[in-house]
C-alpha cells in the first residue's frame, strides 16, 4: 500500500492520470483507518521488584479492599508510590479489566507516560482537554471497546472520569489533595476524587487515593475507618529527606543582605549547586513580571474596568493583563490620575525572577515553567525533557513544578513567596501552604546527594513551619483538625456555596439577601452571608456568596431539593428573573 498523494508527488503526474490505471485494475484504491494517537511501539520491560516496604504496602492494600472500597496511600515524596501503582495496574490488566489513572495536571501525563510506557506499551491511552475532538473521540471508542491499543489503561486529567468504562477494575487518584481535581467553572461542578469513589462503587473497582500530603478530609475519613490507610515512611533506596532551612527576610533586610527578591543565603546555595553541576528549582506562585504597576506620587494602581482586581504586568508581551478575564492593554507612560511619569513596578512574578537570575548567573541555563510558557502541550513536554536531560540549570516555576515531577539531579529548592500562601484569607490556607511547600521540597535530593530546601519568609515563627521543618504531616494534621473542629469547618461539616451573579450590584445583593432569608426559614444558623468575595466583579458582573455549613448527618439530597426550590422562588420575582444563581457543593 502507498499513499495516493505520495504516489502523485513522486511521479509528478496529476490525479486524473491515476484514474485510467485504476479502471484497468493496475492500481486498487482503498481507504485505511489511521490512528491520530501516538502509541508506544518500543520494547516492553518487566516491572522491577518491589522493596520490602512497598511489598508490605501492597499486601495491606489488598487486605483493606476485602472490606473497604477506598484506600489512602500516604507516602512521603520519592517513597515509590508510582511503582506500587504500576504493580497494581499489572495485576488488574492481567485479569482483563481496565484501569483509570487520574492526575491533577495535564502536564503531568507526559512525565508519567515516559515512566509507565516501557512497562505497559501500547495498552496506555491518554485523555485530557488539550486533545483535539477527533483524538478524544478515538480514545472514547477505544475505552468503550476495551481495545488492546489505548483502551485498557487510561491516564488522564479529571475529565477522564466520564469515559465509557465497561470493565473497570482499578482507579488511582494521584496527588488526591490537589485543588486542580475540582471542576468549578463551567458546570458540571464536581471533585474528580469524590467522583472516582462513586465510579469505583458503580463498577465494584478498587480505589487508591495517593499523596505525600493528603487532604485533611481524606486523612480524617481514614482515621474514622471509612478508608483504609497505608503508609510509606521512607524514601526509595533509603535516600534522606531534604534539609529544610528558614531564612528570616526581616533580618536579611535589616542587614541589607537582599538582592532583589533573593536572600544572600539562597544565592550562595544556588551558586554552590551550580558549581557541583546540580539543578535548582525556584518556586514562586505568581506568574507574570510584576503584580503591581504603581504611581509613586499618588499611589494609582491600574485596574481593568470589568474586574475588581489589579492588573499584572507581563514583560514578554509588554502588556498589563487581568488574570481573571484575560483582557489586556498597553501600560501607560504617565499616571492617568495625576499625570506623573514616576511609575514603578512592585512585587515579583516568575518572569521578573527569571530575568534577574539571568543577570546574576550569566552562564547558567535558566527556564520558566508557568501557564504562559506551557500553554502548548508540546512546550511543556520540551521543558520537561530538557530538565531531564540536564540542559537546564535553574527552573523558575509556579505550582506546576510542585506536583509529581521526578528529577534525579535537583539538589536545591527555593521557596520565594511563602508568605503569600500563608496570609490568604481562607480556612484552607494553612493546609494549602503546607502541602505546596512540602510537595516542592520533595523535588529536592531524590538521588544519593541529600537535598536542601530554602524557604524565605518574614514569619519564621508561623506554626505551619514547625511541621514543615520536621516533615511531620501527623503533627500538622492533629493541629489543623483541632482548629477545624473548634470552628465547625470540614470535615466536621459540609459546605455549599451559593453564588448570585448580575451586572447590577444592588440587584444582585437584594436577590442574595432574599434567597438567604428563604433558606434561613428552615436552615437557620447554618446560613452564612451573603457577602461579596475578595474579587467581587469579574467580566463586569458582580458575584456574591452565601455559604451553607451543614452537619454531616443531614441529608444532602433533601438539602439540594430545598435549595433548588428556593432558587426557583427567587427567580419568580420579576426583578430577579435574570439573576444567575448556582450552587457548588464542597467548594475549594
Amino acid at each position: 500500500a502507498v499513499k495516493r498523494s505520495l504516489l502523485i508527488k513522486k511521479t509528478g503526474r496529476s490525479a486524473s492520470a491515476l484514474n485510467p490505471l485504476v479502471k484497468k485494475k493496475i492500481f486498487r484504491v482503498f481507504k485505511k483507518a489511521v490512528s491520530r494517537l501516538n502509541f508506544y511501539e518500543g520494547e516492553v520491560k518487566p516491572l522491577p521488584e518491589l522493596t520490602g516496604e512497598q511489598a508490605a504496602a501492597m499486601r495491606e492494600i489488598h487486605e483493606f479492599w476485602k472490606n473497604r472500597e477506598v484506600v489512602l496511600l500516604e507516602g512521603i515524596t520519592s517513597s515509590g508510590k508510582t511503582m506500587i501503582y504500576a504493580h497494581l495496574i499489572e495485576q488488574v490488566l492481567a485479569e482483563g479489566k481496565q484501569v483509570l489513572y487520574l492526575l491533577p495536571e495535564i502536564g503531568l501525563t507526559t512525565h508519567l507516560l515516559n515512566r509507565l510506557r516501557i512497562y505497559f506499551g501500547h495498552s496506555i491511552g491518554v485523555y485530557h482537554s488539550k486533545f483535539e475532538k477527533n483524538q478524544r473521540v478515538e480514545v472514547w471508542n477505544n475505552v468503550l471497546n476495551s481495545a488492546e491499543k489505548g483502551g485498557r489503561l487510561i491516564v488522564g486529567a479529571r475529565s477522564a472520569i466520564f469515559l465509557p468504562f465497561r470493565e473497570l477494575g482499578l482507579i488511582i487518584v494521584d496527588e488526591e489533595h490537589d485543588s486542580s481535581l475540582k471542576q468549578m467553572q463551567p458546570a458540571p461542578r464536581y471533585h474528580a476524587r469524590d467522583a472516582a469513589i462513586v465510579l469505583g462503587k458503580m463498577h465494584k473497582a478498587g480505589v487508591i487515593l495517593g499523596s505525600a500530603t493528603p487532604s485533611i478530609e481524606s486523612r480524617w475519613m481514614s482515621m474514622q475507618g471509612r478508608y483504609g490507610l497505608v503508609r510509606l515512611d521512607t524514601r526509595y533506596g533509603n535516600v534522606s529527606l531534604p534539609e529544610i532551612m528558614l531564612v528570616d527576610l526581616k533580618k536579611e533586610r535589616q542587614q541589607k543582605a537582599m538582592k532583589g527578591i533573593f536572600s544572600k543565603t539562597l544565592l550562595q546555595l544556588i551558586e554552590h549547586s551550580l558549581e557541583h553541576n546540580h539543578q535548582v528549582i525556584l518556586f514562586q506562585n505568581r506568574r507574570g513580571y510584576s503584580p503591581l504597576w504603581v504611581c509613586t506620587v499618588c499611589g494609582w494602581i491600574p485596574r481593568w474596568t470589568d474586574c475588581d482586581v489589579n492588573l499584572t504586568y507581563h514583560s514578554y508581551e509588554h502588556k498589563l493583563i487581568c488574570h481573571y478575564c484575560g483582557k489586556s492593554y498597553l501600560p501607560p507612560k504617565k499616571c492617568p490620575a495625576c499625570g506623573s511619569s514616576r511609575l514603578k513596578m512592585a512585587g515579583y512574578g516568575t518572569e521578573r525572577i527569571e530575568e534577574e537570575l539571568k543577570e546574576i548567573f550569566k552562564k547558567a541555563a535558566i527556564a520558566r515553567i508557568d501557564l504562559d510558557t506551557t500553554r502548548s502541550r508540546l512546550n511543556y513536554e520540551r521543558l520537561i525533557e530538557k530538565m531531564e536531560d540536564r540542559e537546564i540549570d535553574i527552573v523558575v516555576g509556579t505550582q506546576m513544578v510542585t506536583k509529581g515531577l521526578d528529577f534525579s539531579n535537583v539538589q536545591l529548592v527555593g521557596v520565594l513567596g511563602a508568605d503569600q500562601m500563608l496570609n490568604f484569607p481562607d480556612f484552607r490556607s494553612s493546609e494549602r501552604a503546607f502541602q505546596m511547600m512540602v510537595q516542592v521540597a520533595g523535588r529536592a535530593g531524590r538521588s544519593k546527594v541529600r537535598g536542601m530546601v530554602v524557604i524565605q519568609t518574614s514569619y519564621p515563627d508561623h506554626k505551619v513551619f514547625t511541621w514543615i521543618l520536621k516533615h511531620d504531616f501527623d503533627g500538622f494534621y492533629h493541629s489543623e483538625i483541632e482548629e477545624r473542629k473548634k470552628f465547625n469547618y470540614p470535615p466536621f461539616t459540609r459546605l455549599i456555596r451559593i453564588t448570585c451573579i448580575d451586572k447590577n450590584k444592588s440587584r444582585v445583593k437584594e436577590a442574595a439577601e432574599l434567597l438567604a432569608k428563604k433558606l434561613r426559614n428552615k436552615l437557620s444558623y447554618r446560613v452564612l452571608g451573603p457577602e461579596f468575595p475578595y474579587v467581587a466583579r469579574i467580566r463586569n458582573k458582580y458575584h456574591i456568596h452565601t455559604l451553607l455549613k451543614l452537619e454531616r448527618n443531614i441529608s444532602v439530597r433533601a438539602v439540594r431539593e430545598f435549595i433548588l426550590e428556593k432558587i426557583d422562588e427567587v427567580h419568580l420575582e420579576k426583578e430577579f428573573r435574570n439573576v444567575r444563581i448556582f450552587a457548588d457543593a464542597d467548594p475549594l
